[in-house]
């Protein structure tokens, strides 16, 4: 399909193939890897680069069914819209949206208590949950503000963020190549476990680190060539990532053990102060904060815009619409998410939010590798991107083995999310029938 043969729609096609690139992989790159590698440590001690190698191929599944979706709808609503022409439920396609929706304030408290974590640290020591809350805060005042985000400052931060990664690859290298590392560490799991056990374990956790594509499906309404570009840019980008994903894995086992990686909230930033590079900690320390910090502001606002849509289209209580009356922002959406996210903040545990966010994406992931299947006899004029018919049959797989894995905490986490949105499903049904 060429650009003249691309659907019609209001918004401008300004954005070109590799601006498309550059934002799905500031999307993906980033956050997640910068606050999990110890986490993952845990998991699986120092063969990191296997549960990453294996999040890279799972996430590549459901990129295949998004790449077809997307590109046989290319209007901005994503796996929602998709579940709503699928299965004709509203119902359905509200707790699709409501899970992206709690998956992002999720994802948010996870990245606050990321950036109060040993990067901050560096600069100051303070209280974790205070700095977490301030964090949020500043965000929401920012997010009510009215913060338009371009492309050419998101090729800016994905620059910052990549060269963090790059400097964790070149560090371990040197401690490698100057006899201090450690490469039979890349092979090490923990005593007593298996080898598939602890490597799926640990790839609940990493499929975190590649989470992010799916928000792309808003903009292809503002891609010049979305039959051609968008397939490019989203399979390209994952690739791009899982590389350096796994580079960095490898890396940082081989610089040091992993009980060490474990202990630290900010183990890239240990990767590096143990290279002995000429890097100062505070330079590559404030590195991973913009990382961090350009995550929760994007998904805040995901966040927050996606509650104020659903809010004016009646699946929400009416009061998430309202908008401040000079800034036109969601003040209620972005106060509403902000205090969740702060009060998900008290728990304090990193890898019970990242895996709740993985539980809650999952189930939006599920419902759209099915959605391909069921509107493969939905016939469009233009033509679309097609995956080969296995892709989405081993996406559902895949999100059902990932979901069998989660343990009882997580999944309580998540029927309580799921609980909530049912709830003002039906407040906002009740509300719109007396009105």
């Amino acid at each position: 399909m060429t650009q003249d043969t691309a659907p019609d729609t209001k918004l401008r096609r300004g954005i070109t193939g590799p601006l498309l690139f550059a934002f799905i992989l500031g999307d993906v790159l980033g956050a997640g890897i910068y606050a999990l590698m110890g986490v993952l440590a845990g998991d699986v001690g120092g063969a990191l680069w296997a549960p990453l190698l294996v999040a890279l191929l799972l996430a590549l599944l459901t990129a295949g069914s998004y790449a077809e979706l997307v590109t046989k709808y290319p209007k901005a609503g994503g796996a929602a819209v998709f579940a709503e022409r699928a299965f004709r439920s509203p119902i359905v396609s509200f707790l699709v949206g409501f899970s992206m929706l709690a998956a992002g304030v999720v994802s948010a408290a996870g990245l606050a208590l990321a950036f109060a974590g040993d990067y901050f640290s560096t600069f100051i020591d303070l209280p974790a949950p205070l700095v977490a809350i301030v964090f949020l805060a500043v965000v929401a005042a920012l997010n009510a503000r009215g913060i338009r985000e371009s492309m050419g400052a998101n090729l800016v931060m994905t620059i910052i963020e990549l060269s963090g990664l790059v400097i964790v690859v070149v560090a371990g290298a040197l401690i490698l190549g100057g006899g201090a590392g450690d490469a039979s560490r890349v092979t090490q799991l923990p005593e007593g476990t298996s080898a598939a056990t602890a490597v799926l374990a640990g790839a609940i956790v990493a499929y975190y680190s590649f989470v992010g594509f799916e928000t792309s499906a808003n903009v292809i309404e503002e891609v010049k060539n979305p039959r051609r570009d968008y397939p490019r840019a989203l399979f390209g980008s994952l690739l791009t990532a899982g590389v350096v994903y796994i580079l960095v894995g490898l890396a940082s086992s081989i610089a040091l053990p992993a009980d060490e990686l474990t202990k630290s909230s900010g183990p890239l930033l240990e990767v590096v102060e143990a290279s002995g590079m000429a890097i100062p900690s505070w330079l590559f320390s404030l590195i991973a904060l913009i990382a961090v910090a350009n995550g929760a502001l994007l998904t805040m606002i995901m966040a927050s815009r996606l509650t104020y849509g659903m809010g004016e289209q009646g699946l929400l209580p009416a009061v998430f619409a309202k908008v401040l009356p000079k800034r036109k922002t969601p003040w209620v959406a972005i106060l509403v998410t902000t205090l969740i996210a702060m009060l998900l903040t008290l728990l304090g545990d990193l890898a019970l939010l990242a895996e709740t966010v993985v539980l809650l994406l999952l189930f939006v992931f599920l419902s759209a590798n099915i959605s391909v299947l069921v509107l493969r006899r939905d016939k469009v004029e233009h033509e679309h991107f097609r995956v080969w018919t296995f892709v989405p049959v081993l996406g559902v797989a895949s999100c059902i083995l990932l979901l069998t894995q989660q343990d009882g905490r997580v999944w309580l986490f998540g029927a309580i999310a799921i609980a909530v949105g049912v709830v003002l499903f039906f407040i906002a049904r009740a509300t719109s029938k007396r009105s």
